[in-house]
């Protein structure tokens, strides 16, 4: 059997890529080594900016010069890299390499040694990492959970007002709103959104262990560690200045730990919004030339829902590795990290998925109230918790000598099916008030939802 072409390993790069492809631009390898070449040349400015070691401030056209090397970053540079890196086999040094190479072509050899000046790796990758995955988590991946969040708020809305059954351990409960029960999820998620908006992004600047030795013995009359946090702030993300050879990437831990949190929350609505689909409550909306199954032709499968469930869990999978191995590191370095952070594109490219087939899968179905409105009028057994309630108000107020309605309405009606009939028969002979009895005759199970329609209006 002969080899295939070179194909993507990875469905993100093969099947997926549409949807998942904007997170290429921050998170692959190539997104990380274009903001590796950012943060070496910031700081190359940053250093003739205050004439440090016989440097002087760039003039603007060299500066723009300079900062052009990240902004038209492009092929030209992703195989430069590739070539220099087969022989350094140092990912970092490449770039360093890279950084020099544009200089020389630029004029600029003059300030060639303080490319990299007093770096150890992780200053670089740390700065890279924390602004990589703070593009890709602000533009692309919040963005479309809020979007989702939209759909699912405007979709509770819509359905604020429609009763239907609830199912508390999968059995016939007191009724609620199906607007009520999707603005939960709503109101879950934008808890979690709140927190990854105010997630830190932290990077260290501080040389091999830490304690910017190097860059002392080269200037000791710099205050470095202030130099190197109006470094890392102004390239706009946080400043650790605690660290060993590497930033402890607790930012990290705390960051994949929320967005597997809001993937358990989606999980939980995908799964939801399949058994309701399952029960009847929402028709799935044909899509035109579709197919739901190769042998059964009627069938429309609530695809968009089972995708979201699976990538969740592939995603929540990958966060809970990245959170667990990121927290850690033997003394001040090892290269676990190095190998792990190469998947947060992998971990986030399964949650965007995700979230891209709730959307389409939230525009695809269609409330089926008559189906809703017939399982309420099939268990009116539902309303023997408002019966007893009613009941023991009454008893507590004196108009009542019942005793034990608990145990009344649960001889009645446990495990049974009870008719409105049958239960009206039952109130018209309860020892309560009238008031009491008119309010409990004039009760159905669709009606007996409570706050639930107000309660949407809490979003």
């Amino acid at each position: 059997m002969t080899s295939l072409p070179a194909q993507p390993l990875s469905p993100l790069d093969g099947r997926y890529f549409a949807a998942v492809g904007a997170l290429a631009d921050y998170l692959s390898e190539a997104g990380l080594n274009r903001a590796r070449v950012e943060v070496e040349v910031e700081w190359l400015i940053a250093l003739t900016e205050r004439s440090l070691f016989g440097s002087s401030p760039l003039p603007d056209a060299e500066r723009e010069g300079l900062r052009a090397l990240y902004r038209d970053f492009g092929q030209a540079e992703i195989d430069w890299l590739a070539e220099k890196e087969a022989v350094t086999r140092h990912d970092v040094k490449a770039v360093e390499y890279l950084v020099r190479d544009r200089l020389a072509a630029l004029g600029l050899d003059a300030i060639a040694e303080l490319t990299h000046f007093a770096c150890t790796s992780e200053d670089i990758n740390s700065a890279s990492y924390a602004l990589t995955v703070q593009r890709a988590v602000t533009a692309v991946w919040l963005p479309k959970l809020r979007a989702v969040i939209a759909t699912l708020r405007e979709t509770a809305q819509t359905h604020r007002g429609a009763a239907m059954l609830a199912r508390t351990h999968g059995q016939p409960a007191t009724p609620t709103t199906m607007g009520k029960e999707l603005a939960v999820f709503v109101w879950r998620l934008e808890r979690v959104a709140a927190q990854i908006d105010a997630s830190e992004y932290l990077a260290k600047f501080s040389g091999a262990t830490g304690t910017w030795s190097a860059h002392l013995a080269a200037e000791p009359d710099v205050d470095w560690p202030a130099l190197s946090r109006s470094f890392i702030e102004g390239l706009g993300i946080g400043f650790n200045v605690l660290t060993t050879q590497i930033e402890s990437h607790d930012w990290q831990v705390e960051l994949y730990d929320r967005v597997r949190h809001a993937g358990g929350i989606l999980h939980n609505l995908a799964t939801d919004i399949w058994t309701y689909i399952s029960l009847g409550y929402f028709a799935q909306i044909p899509v035109a030339g579709a197919t739901g199954s190769s042998t059964m032709p009627h069938k429309i499968n609530p695809i968009r829902f089972e995708n979201a469930e699976a990538n969740l869990e592939i995603s929540g999978g990958l966060l809970a590795t990245l959170a667990s191995t990121l927290v850690t590191s033997r003394l001040q370095r090892d290269l676990t990290d190095s190998t792990t952070q190469r998947n947060i594109g992998v971990a986030l490219g399964h949650s965007l998925l995700a979230l891209d087939n709730l959307q389409r899968g939230l525009g695809e179905i269609s409330l089926a109230q008559p189906v809703l409105d017939a399982d309420l009028d099939a268990n009116w057994e539902v309303l023997a918790e408002a019966i007893q309630t009613v009941v023991r108000a009454e008893i507590a107020a004196g108009r009542s000598q019942i005793t034990d309605p608990y145990a009344l309405l649960k001889d009645l009606t446990r495990g049974r099916r009870v008719g409105g009939a049958q239960l009206a028969v039952f109130v018209e002979g309860l020892d309560i008030g009238d008031a009491a009895k008119q309010r409990l005759l004039a009760l159905t199970p669709a009606t007996y939802t409570g706050l639930a329609s107000r309660l949407v209006d809490e979003l």
